[in-house]
């Protein structure tokens, strides 16, 4: 997109070894670039005098008026610095009952949950500002968080090939693929869940996507108005630097943008306001750690587009050795089951000493320990629980559920063998 005119061009096919070609006009999830949407209807409100940025959330969803939550304002969700956390809200997951709850509903669990820090205190990016801001939009226009989306955004640009999903997949969408060991494989992704229409729920095409950054790059009254539209895309906060009003804010290339994730793609919308010029990528793969990278795709596109360098050469050996080191973990408990077997007369005469019967013992409860920490605690450093990670990094995610497994497994089998009936009778001749 540059100064008023959209170029747009589809890549590759809507699915593995399908010969149907990606077009303009192509489906494809936009993930949390929804966000940006969501944040122009609560401005939309704003404008229309039926809120106010420094309203506390309780003045309109009246659930949070004694809850953990009641400080928290509008413009607090809208720049991630309620003290929600990413954990939070990733919670869900899937968890398929939350299919069941609309925006509203859910709120009012959200409600209930203690902020993990004070409000307005730091930065971090949760779902729940969202799907929280979401519920307000509901409440104070009256009307579903879709219809709304769809009445005051998609309409008025003509994006007419764009939709919220809070159902079944449309027909016309690319399949989705999740990294697989290196390559990827098709993704059936599931329905949309309600709850998270509106922190990622909008599917568009790319050309469509072109007609909403034009509204972003016009410099002119609309949808919003063109003050507005400037004070979203500018830092909103001593604790949030580097984040609008439903944007993320590059000071350094003087560029907004936001990135979407969901289980089997991704999206990028980058954009200069004062050169009139962005930038939509949209891609039905999301990237493995360190594996079957996107990124390098997604961010060479944009960076090119926009005129900027891109020394990324996709090889983030980083990510690739924590992948491969627990990657090496279930065959390597394979390896160390058949040595204990093989040294297992070594393992019977440990139990004649109490230091030999600490190296017994010791590894069962170590193994416990990681088998805990790979399951639980691990995945909360990538932002969920590994129910998230099976979503997004299902290769990965069972790596950990294979180790968490195998590793007490093999412990045990030492201690088996070390105190094996046949054991005792060799020990006594």
């Amino acid at each position: 997109m540059q100064d008023g005119e959209i170029t747009a061009r589809g890549f590759g096919r809507t699915a593995r070894g399908s010969d149907e070609a990606v077009t303009r006009d192509t489906l494809f999830p936009i993930g949390s670039v929804t966000k940006s949407f969501t944040a122009l209807a609560i401005m939309q409100l704003v404008e229309a005098g039926e809120l106010t940025l420094d309203d506390p959330v309780s003045q309109h969803l009246p659930v949070f008026a004694t809850g953990p939550a009641r400080g928290v304002t509008v413009r607090q969700l809208l720049n991630h610095t309620s003290g929600f956390s990413t954990v939070q809200g990733n919670s869900q997951h899937g968890n398929a009952d939350a299919s069941q709850l609309g925006l509203i509903q859910y709120a009012e669990q959200l409600a209930q949950v203690p902020p993990a820090n004070a409000p307005g205190a730091v930065w971090e990016y949760s779902n729940a500002n969202y799907q929280i801001l979401g519920a307000v939009i509901e409440e104070v226009s009256g009307q579903n968080y879709s219809n709304y989306i769809d009445e005051r955004i998609f309409k008025p640009l003509g994006m007419t090939n764009s939709l919220v999903v809070s159902g079944p997949n449309p027909a016309g969408m690319a399949t989705g693929h999740r990294p697989w060991f290196g390559s990827v494989r098709a993704y059936a992704s599931g329905d949309g869940y309600p709850i998270n229409a509106s922190a990622g729920g909008i599917v568009a095409s790319v050309e469509d996507m072109g007609r909403y950054l034009a509204m972003w790059l016009n410099g002119e009254d609309d949808i919003l108005s063109a003050n507005t539209k400037s004070e979203m895309v500018m830092a909103s906060g001593p604790a949030s630097p580097s984040y609008g009003l439903g944007w993320s804010i590059d000071a350094e290339h003087e560029a907004v943008y936001h990135i979407g994730l969901v289980p089997g793609a991704e999206a990028l919308v980058s954009f200069r306001p004062a050169e009139k010029k962005g930038v939509v990528v949209l891609a039905n793969a999301n990237g493995g750690l360190g594996f079957a990278d996107t990124w390098y795709l997604i961010g060479g596109v944009g960076a090119r587009a926009l005129g900027q360098s891109h020394d990324d050469d996709g090889s983030r050996w980083g990510p690739k050795i924590a992948y491969l080191s627990i990657a090496i973990l279930p065959p390597l408990f394979v390896l160390f089951a058949f040595v204990s077997w093989r040294g297992r007369s070594a393992l019977i005469a440990k139990r004649d000493s109490i230091s030999g019967k600490f190296s017994l013992w010791f590894p069962l409860v170590a193994m416990l320990g990681l088998a805990w920490f790979l399951v639980w605690p691990l995945p909360s450093i990538f932002g969920g629980s590994i129910a998230t990670l099976q979503l997004y990094q299902p290769d990965f995610a069972w790596c950990l559920i294979a180790s968490a497994i195998v590793a007490p497994i093999w412990a045990m089998l030492r201690l088996a063998l070390a105190y094996s009936t046949g054991g005792r009778q060799h020990s006594s001749e």
